[in-house]
């Protein structure tokens, strides 16, 4: 059913947006992507090939959790990329708080600017987490360490590129994609036809929420190019790959292709979460990145300190 007619008009108006890229009417973005093997993570740089203007989805800051160390890699050859083509960097955007790398969005603002964003929803995964990691009254639960939080139907330009967020909750409460011209960032939402979806047993996830979702973005126009936030390799595929299309997501995930019901994908993702373990970086990357990817405040020595809570989650 389109958009139109089920009175979706966030939906509707990212649907004319992409439709307008298709056509022609305004300029595709280009999108450049960078893979980070240890946390399977896609980082995408979009630009608007008239302007130069850009925007940033999804950083990574390195961190290795057996020495306690942050490193800046990944950030470096996104900056390396941004300062070789001239790019002006408008947005550094956030699909959700991730739970399995450290966002890397101070370091870049620093370098090369841009408003740090995410959706407003933020705040119930601060008041949560804030609760787990007992953070003091100091830490405030109001979103407002990011510089924009985003509600359902807002737009945004890169350049000259409209861009509309569509709040896509399942995953976690707060997830966002991002529909800038024909590209869709979808964060966790889903994953390549192969691999599936995301899970759902987070605090805050919800299965049948996650299902909505997903049929929500998948009513896009299918040449719409979606850009993942992750890939782990499907079983008989040797390469990592993080971009496909709404048709493609429609005809062959083998989670919830069109066919699939809200009661057989809730079923399936419940049995499938029930056997999963907690991502290995999840406390620490929760932790800074409910900061909008700032470290804890430093301790009377100087030191910042991250927390693991014992038997919390």
């Amino acid at each position: 059913m389109a958009a139109a007619e089920t009175g979706d008009k966030a939906l509707a108006k990212a649907v004319a947006t992409v439709e307008a890229t298709l056509l022609g009417k305004v300029p595709a973005p280009v999108v450049k992507s960078f893979f980070d093997e240890a946390t399977f993570t896609a980082t995408h740089v979009i630009h608007d090939p008239v302007t130069d203007k850009a925007a940033i989805v999804d950083s990574v800051l390195d961190f290795d959790p057996a020495a306690g160390r942050i490193s800046y890699e990944s950030a470096d050859e996104v900056i390396a990329y941004v300062e070789a083509k001239g790019l002006k960097v408008e947005w550094l955007l956030e699909t959700h708080a991730h739970a399995d790398h450290l966002s890397a969005a101070p370091y870049l603002q620093d370098r090369v600017g841009g408003r740090i964003a995410i959706g407003r929803e933020i705040t119930r995964v601060q008041d949560v987490f804030g609760k787990l990691f007992n953070e003091g009254t100091e830490f405030q639960r109001d979103g407002s360490q990011f510089d924009r939080l985003f509600d359902d139907g807002d737009s945004f330009t890169i350049g000259e590129i409209e861009a509309v967020v569509l709040h896509v909750p399942g995953h976690t409460p707060a997830d966002l994609a991002y529909v800038i011209g024909d590209a869709v960032f979808t964060g966790d939402t889903i994953f390549m036809p192969d691999f599936g979806t995301a899970r759902a047993d987070f605090p805050g996830g919800d299965a049948q929420q996650l299902y909505h979702s997903i049929r929500r973005l998948l009513s896009l126009p299918g040449k719409a190019r979606l850009f993942l936030c992750h890939d782990y390799k499907a079983p008989d595929r040797d390469e990592y790959v993080w971009q496909t299309t709404v048709a493609d997501e429609r005809a062959k995930n083998i989670h919830v292709h069109d066919g699939v019901s809200e009661e057989e994908f809730v079923s399936m993702r419940t049995e499938r979460d029930a056997t999963l373990g907690m991502p290995r970086l999840i406390l620490p990357s929760v932790q800074v990145n409910m900061r909008a990817g700032r470290m804890p405040p430093p301790e009377d020595n100087g030191t910042h300190y991250l927390k693991i809570p014992l038997d919390a989650i």
